[in-house]
């Protein structure tokens, strides 16, 4: 397959599916007869009920998503949620956070605001370079849950074995790698992903909630914050992110089209093996994270220094190989190889590589 697009290797928005956004563009001036684009719609129009539902019954069908699950579609993204779960979850007002990069501290210093916070496993000894060992964690009997980040954007780990709650409640932040891969959501009380990584257009959240920990007792929360508003509102509380919905919608649909979760999860494999198996041969490029602990989805590599990892970075983006520069906390280089980056992106982002070492040896 020949593509006359840029291969972006961005962290987030990221690429989306060609066939997706070819489909898209289609419906852009008149969706299904409706004589206008979805932007310009009504959310309280039968047109779009029916937009919301299908992507609804769509995710539940790609994650197999039991009954006594809500699925929520809340503005504001992953970072509201850093906020939203202690507020909604923290009963007994403590909590256990896994620390694993950037986006869990993120989380942490936000529930320390609402209560206690217990930090049950950390990995900042080395430079959150690995998933810490989760299987004997001293969890407090009134704990409300336990807290993880299952896939650290910034700093490429993620968790190949989920923490021993010890019968708590576990919340993740899925958000990078998000329907990459099958999922038992029975073994969580709570999913969230931010959707503009694997699934769509930024600005809006995925949430997976078991109907248990929605509460009704919250009456001094503001209601926009509370979980039960969205739960019994169907998602339009307020005029919701009514596009995202749309893009995501068409998402379920071509990865339910594909193959499902099974299928996504092969060809992330795939993947992302070319990728490492350059960076553990290279003298050049090295990964930053262990092999045991490694993402399918963001890759974090770094060479010998500062100087020459910005001169990669230039030849990279002259080449036409977008946003593989390092997140600014942790410098070096990051090729983010979400669910619709084609494995030719990989390929073709590998031989440069190889060029640039050779011909810098």
């Amino acid at each position: 397959m020949k593509y006359d697009r840029t291969f972006n290797f961005s962290a987030g928005p990221a690429m989306m599916p060609e066939p997706v956004l070819e489909e898209i563009r289609d419906e852009m001036m008149n969706y299904r007869g409706s004589g206008m684009c979805v932007m310009e719609m009504s959310h309280r129009s039968a047109v779009y009920q029916q937009i919301i539902d299908e992507a609804e019954a769509d995710l539940r069908d790609l994650m197999g998503i039991p009954d006594n699950y809500k699925v929520l579609f809340i503005q504001g993204g992953a970072t509201l949620q850093f906020s939203m779960i202690p507020m909604n979850l923290m009963k007994n007002g403590k909590a256990v956070y896994v620390e694993t990069g950037a986006w869990s501290k993120k989380a942490i210093a936000e529930a320390k605001k609402v209560g206690e916070v217990i930090i049950g496993a950390s990995s900042k000894d080395k430079n959150y370079s690995y998933i810490p060992d989760c299987s004997d964690m001293d969890i407090p009997e009134d704990t409300d849950y336990v807290y993880i980040c299952e896939n650290e954007t910034i700093h490429g780990c993620t968790w190949q074995t989920l923490p021993n709650t010890k019968g708590h409640t576990l919340v993740s932040d899925q958000s990078s790698m998000f329907l990459s891969k099958p999922c038992n959501v029975s073994d969580y009380g709570m999913i969230y992903a931010g959707v503009q990584k694997n699934v769509g257009p930024s600005g809006m959240v995925v949430v997976i909630v078991r109907e248990d920990l929605i509460r009704d007792d919250l009456t001094d929360l503001p209601i926009y914050m509370q979980y039960k508003t969205h739960a019994d509102a169907g998602s339009m509380y307020n005029t919701p992110n009514c596009w995202a919905i749309y893009c995501i919608g068409k998402v379920f649909k071509y990865l339910k089209s594909i193959g499902g979760l099974e299928e996504m999860e092969k060809r992330n494999i795939e993947k992302a093996q070319i990728l490492y198996d350059f960076l553990d041969e290279s003298k050049m490029f090295t990964g930053t994270v262990e092999k045991s602990s490694r993402s399918l989805m963001n890759v974090p590599f770094v060479t010998e220094s500062k100087e020459l990892d910005a001169e990669v970075v230039a030849a990279t983006k002259a080449a036409g190989y977008d946003n593989l520069k390092g997140h600014k906390s942790v410098g070096g280089l990051r090729a983010s190889i979400y669910n619709a980056m084609p494995k030719e992106g990989v390929v073709a982002l590998v031989d440069f590589l190889k060029k640039f070492e050779e011909e810098h040896a």
